[in-house]
């Protein structure tokens, strides 16, 4: 071999091995990255609700946490106007105006925006034109270190204390406290170890009343797997519930259900069960502390005493085939992504219509036109079925006020007053679930029969009456 020949030989291996070296290290780095996922930069505690500080640790997913500030749309939902302001659902659909008279939400009901706005929005509703409790924070602010603070360290008694402050005096002091941020990472996620977790004192008590039923819950394994133990701690989740479990519960601490005034604490009413027919039971068997009915409001129309759903996203989603088969809230609306080597939830908190590579297709092998026409099927029945639903109880108003007009009171419209209750409940609870009924289709198409059934029952008990 000449010696050309072997200094070309020399350059060729050194190269293979460089290269080789380089592609080594490379491989190494990556399973050092994949193992190590992040690095704590900055120290962050339970105090730190501003999600800047949190940035230096994980910028990744705070880059994708600031998204939700940007403005999104899918035909049922959201916002994605020019406006400042979404739409107004109570001028879009009349019949949601005159439901809820008596009620602030017949003042202010708007399309819903990102979590970056969450605070920002609740704060200038005109709601708040109302008299509102200091309760409502507690799904719209990062707002544990003012628990612990009202409660001299202890969050559970100082989320007690709550309902008894003005929203406007609440809000005050969550600004003068420091910790006036929407909710951010300390929310869901342990300090110390970046688990994932749940910190809602109202939710933990929910939970703890749906453990403590006998409710099937088949969805929620290790609620049935503490039912068969001796029960003698109670129900912890994040003691308690799996990792696939948690990924629903940190969304399901604020989309839910729940009772939130100056006449009692804040409550999740799942001592009976997640159906719509369990909660009706839970607040039927509800009294305040003067001992009166349970009620929201009472219709300015009509008089009859009401319930007001909020947004049962947990609930609905809890009849579904998607939570039957262990698919939770995250994995469709914070969907596994690649950063480098690093797997991690997509913190980007949308509509899964706006991510359906991820969020829909991991599981469901079709293109992505044929799911979204599924989607806007199952979506568009619903929204049929709801203005039905709508207009049944908008015939029965109209029912229950000839009869007032011609001398009919309360006791004579008992029946028709009740079934007026029943059946706004159950249109309610479709109308402020935010997922057009895709969460469960069959359980949100009956619970809409029921209420066009329920408000054409009442419609004929009104117009039935007659004066002696």
């Amino acid at each position: 071999m000449s010696k050309k020949s072997q200094v070309f030989l020399i350059v060729i291996v050194a190269i293979a091995s460089a290269a080789l070296t380089a592609l080594l290290v490379n491989i190494f780095e990556k399973k050092v990255e994949s193992t190590q996922p992040w690095v704590r930069v900055v120290e962050v505690d339970e105090n730190d609700t501003n999600p800047e500080k949190w940035k230096a640790n994980w910028p990744k997913q705070y880059e994708l946490y600031a998204k939700t500030a940007i403005t999104t749309r899918t035909r049922f939902g959201g916002h994605g106007g020019s406006e400042a302001l979404p739409e107004e659902k109570i001028d879009r659909d009349p019949w949601l105006k005159r439901m809820f008279l008596g009620y602030a939400f017949s003042i202010d009901y708007r399309d819903r925006r990102g979590h970056a706005y969450m605070l920002q929005d609740q704060e200038n509703t005109e709601r708040l034109s109302k008299p509102q409790s200091g309760s409502c924070l507690h799904c719209h602010a990062s707002i544990m270190p003012l628990y612990r603070e009202l409660g001299d360290g202890d969050a559970m008694k100082g989320f007690e204390k709550t309902y008894q402050y003005s929203y406007m005096d609440l809000n005050k002091k969550l600004h003068e406290s420091g910790h006036a941020y929407p909710v951010s990472c300390v929310d869901c996620h342990n300090p110390d170890n970046m688990e994932i977790r749940v910190t809602r004192p109202g939710f933990i008590q929910g939970i703890q009343r749906l453990a403590d039923s006998d409710a099937p819950v088949p969805h929620l394994p290790s609620i049935e797997r503490w039912r068969q133990g001796s029960r003698e701690k109670p129900y912890d989740p994040n003691m308690d519930a799996s990792r696939t479990e948690l990924r629903s519960y940190v969304c399901g601490q604020c989309h839910v259900e729940y009772y939130c005034s100056d006449k009692m604490k804040l409550t999740f009413p799942w001592g009976d069960g997640l159906r719509v027919e369990n909660i009706e039971k839970f607040w039927d068997n509800t009294t305040f502390p003067d001992g009166k009915r349970f009620y929201d409001y009472k219709h300015k129309e009509s008089g009859a005493e009401v319930l007001k759903a909020q947004h049962p996203e947990f609930e609905l989603w809890s009849q579904g085939i998607h939570a039957r088969s262990g698919v939770a809230c995250a994995d469709c609306h914070m969907p596994y992504m690649r950063d480098g080597a690093t797997k991690i939830s997509d913190h980007w908190v949308r509509s899964p219509l706006l991510n359906i590579n991820r969020a829909c297709q991991t599981c469901h092998h079709f293109s992505e036109e044929e799911i979204k026409a599924r989607v806007d099927g199952i979506q568009q029945k619903n929204f049929e079925l709801l203005q039905r639903a709508g207009t049944a109880l908008m015939d029965q108003l109209d029912a229950i006020q000839a009869a007032q007009a011609q001398g009919a009171n309360a006791e004579d419209l008992a029946e028709s007053l009740e079934f007026q209750r029943k059946a706004q409940w159950r249109l309610d609870f479709i109308a402020a679930e935010n997922s057009m009924g895709f969460h469960a289709p069959q359980e949100a198409a009956r619970i809409l029969g029921e209420a066009a059934d329920y408000a054409r029952q009442g419609q004929v008990k009104a117009i039935n009456w007659k004066k002696d």
